[in-house]
């Protein structure tokens, strides 16, 4: 039975490996990507822009948490684009302490209203007007908890904005894609195998999903939204964007998790907002 399993996964990390691409141009795509001070301006708020309407309206003179900051760059630019303050939280503190050093570089006079901390380091009397997170849901050990955070620091008139994707069952959920062009690579196959293939382009141990950098929840579409109902939280604005453009599909039972690759949501604190927009 043993050597039955061994033998199938072995067939499968052939088959997945017809489809990666070779480990010199993923090797320099990677380092492209953390290339961060390449990147210009601009673009660090491109996909908050795209999703959510009037999206500089809400953030110009409101007190705004950067939900999982990273290494601090989105924080930096909603001060610029007229935040009141901005308060970049992560629990990862490598970034917390490189997002601190790369603010004191690029604004030594320290205009800009900015500041780092660790998530646990809030204080229950912390109220804010806006929380965003960008691009991290699917990462969260704890997301229920994670929106409990969010819904604790956020005034009673105040939004969340999340905005997340792949979601897991569509096309490249796994996230995987850096090296594998497959979709659907974790519906089709095995973690055992995928992790196998893995192997080849990151050497960090990783034998699940959630031990990969950043780790993943296996977020899908109905998981965020179980969570959502039971936190009683409310959907102001609500945009599921399906591949290809076909938004239509997230009306679709089951189909809805499978061609669904980006959700975006503006959740009101308080109560239902007059006219709840669901596109």
């Amino acid at each position: 039975m043993e050597s039955k399993e061994r033998l199938n996964r072995m067939l499968q990390e052939k088959i997945i490996s017809l489809f990666c691409l070779p480990e010199s141009q993923v090797k320099r795509e990677l380092e492209g990507e953390t290339s961060n001070e390449a990147r210009s301006d601009e673009s660090r708020l491109k996909l908050l822009r795209h999703e959510f309407p009037h999206f500089e309206e809400l953030v110009s003179g409101a007190d705004v948490v950067d939900f999982g900051c990273g290494l601090g760059w989105q924080s930096l630019e909603l001060a610029r684009i007229g935040a009141k303050k901005v308060l970049g939280v992560d629990i990862n503190e490598t970034y917390l302490r490189e997002a601190a050093e790369k603010k004191a570089r690029v604004d030594p006079e320290n205009l800009l209203p900015v500041e780092y901390c660790d998530i646990h380091d809030i204080g229950p009397d912390h109220k804010f007007d806006l929380v965003i997170s960008q691009n991290a849901m699917e990462h969260y050990t704890n997301p229920q908890r994670v929106l409990e955070q969010m819904l604790s620091i956020t005034k009673d008139d105040g939004k969340i904005l999340i905005t997340f994707g792949p979601p897991w069952y569509s096309p490249y959920g796994s996230h995987m894609h850096f090296f594998c062009k497959l979709p659907w690579l974790n519906i089709l196959f095995s973690e055992k195998a995928i992790m196998s293939v893995r192997e080849r382009y990151r050497d960090d141990g990783a034998e699940r999903f959630e031990d990969v950098e950043s780790g993943l929840n296996r977020m899908s579409l109905s998981k965020f939204e179980n969570f959502c109902r039971t936190l009683g939280l409310v959907f102001s604005y609500r945009r599921y964007r399906g591949i290809k453009g076909l938004d239509s599909l997230s009306k679709i039972p089951v189909l809805r998790e499978l061609f669904v690759n980006r959700v975006s949501v503006v959740i009101a604190r308080g109560a239902r907002a007059p006219g709840e927009n669901v596109a």
